[in-house]
């Protein structure tokens, strides 16, 4: 008697491969294959062939209404948002066609009627009628210079908040410079100690150690946790900024170092993050600046040519040193309590190693590429975290694994 066994032949790449999107295992070509068949019932739901219909879709997408497990849903998002742009485009250039031949008319129109205009003056009329023009000129007159004294107060205010941004801007550098250089001098005193103190249950008590080089910053300001660095040029890191953390996550959203009111605020961890007994996941926030100021940068992830040449981020505590590798890159959102979903924000210690895993196939399946690398449980993790404007409270994320 002969028996035949039959051996599953491995996918290829090519076979794991769905919408253009090529897929590592075959949990995710299959979660990649439900995508793609829901992709199709939207777009049949929808019929996108009508402007507004796209529209209504792409809304529907940026609040979050439909969920997706893997990339094609952001691909999806991208080609209905360049759908909406072209129906846009078209009806605006229809509009303008129109409105140009009107203009011109009215031009012609407006030619002939000053032609046959015959020249009046105030002469013409009776004294009452005189006077009623005369009134009513020094009204237009008046609103005149109403309106121009609120155009420049409104030019005042507005140089004046450029000027205020700018220079907030120019002084954070300055003083970020500043820090860096003091950073590297030698301590001032060999008396800087740390302000926690470790209880241990044998009734023992131990203050952790400052490394050298951070007890001056720490001097000047016990908020100091740690300091964030991610090389691009040789003289000109991407980012280098001193870490606060205070009991709540408010107070460096608009303060400096030293603790001076500045829209730019500072890089801080988290309130529940602790550098001694650590979380599986450490959360750095940062404001997104428009002049690329604090994690004003950090979305030149989104490239992965970018990642390519910038792997690694360098996190120092103020008791330890340490070297990151970027892992994953992806955009979510700050969601609403109730919403089932899951939240990166909320992601500070992984309670089993069944646990851990679940939370690095949530972000593996929101990253924009893959990079290549993975974390087993136990392996400590460092998450940046910075607004991103693709929606209402968007966030734009780069987790990495400790290697050093």
């Amino acid at each position: 008697i002969q028996t035949e066994i039959l051996v599953e032949k491995p996918m290829t790449e090519e076979e794991l491969t769905v919408g253009g999107r090529a897929f590592r295992t075959r949990e995710d070509f299959e979660a990649a294959k439900r995508d793609a068949a829901y992709i199709e019932k939207l777009k049949a739901r929808y019929q996108l062939q009508k402007p507004q219909e796209a529209e209504n879709l792409l809304k529907d997408l940026k609040d979050g209404k439909y969920r997706f497990r893997t990339i094609l849903g952001q691909d999806f998002r991208e080609e209905t948002e360049e759908l909406c742009a072209g129906y846009r485009k078209r009806a605006e250039e229809s509009a303008a066609r129109p409105q140009k031949r009107k203009t011109a008319d009215k031009g012609k129109g407006t030619k002939r009627k000053a032609d046959k205009r015959k020249k009046v003056t105030l002469d013409a009329y009776d004294a009452d009628m005189q006077k009623n023009i005369k009134a009513e000129l020094r009204r237009q007159e008046k609103n005149r210079r109403l309106i121009i004294a609120a155009c420049m107060s409104v030019a005042v205010i507005c140089f004046g908040y450029l000027f205020v941004y700018y220079y907030q801007a120019d002084r954070t550098a300055k003083a970020t410079s500043l820090l860096a250089e003091l950073k590297d001098k030698a301590p001032v005193s060999d008396n800087i100690v740390s302000d926690v103190v470790i209880h241990y249950e044998d009734g023992t008590t131990k203050v952790p150690e400052i490394l050298d080089e951070y007890k001056n910053l720490y001097n000047k300001n016990k908020k100091l946790i740690g300091w964030v660095r991610i090389d691009d040029t040789k003289d000109k890191p991407l980012l280098d900024y001193p870490v606060m953390q205070t009991g709540d996550n408010e107070y460096y959203l608009d303060h400096n170092f030293e603790q001076e009111y500045d829209k730019n605020g500072s890089i801080f961890l988290d309130k529940d993050c602790n550098v001694i007994d650590r979380n599986t996941n450490l959360i750095i926030y940062g404001h997104h600046m428009r002049n690329g100021s604090m994690f004003g940068k950090l979305n030149k992830y989104g490239s992965k040519t970018f990642y390519e040449n910038h792997k690694y981020i360098m996190f120092d505590t103020i008791y330890e040193k340490g070297m990151y590798e970027v892992m994953y890159v992806f955009r979510s959102k700050i969601y609403e309590e109730s919403e089932i979903v899951f939240k990166y924000y909320q992601f500070l210690d992984a309670n089993s190693e069944m646990e851990f895993n679940s939370y690095m196939e949530e972000m593996a399946g929101m990253s924009l590429y893959d990079t290549g690398v993975t974390a087993e449980y136990g392996d400590e993790l460092l998450t940046l975290s910075t607004c991103d404007y693709y929606t209402d409270y968007g966030r734009f994320v780069v987790v990495a694994k400790r290697i050093e």
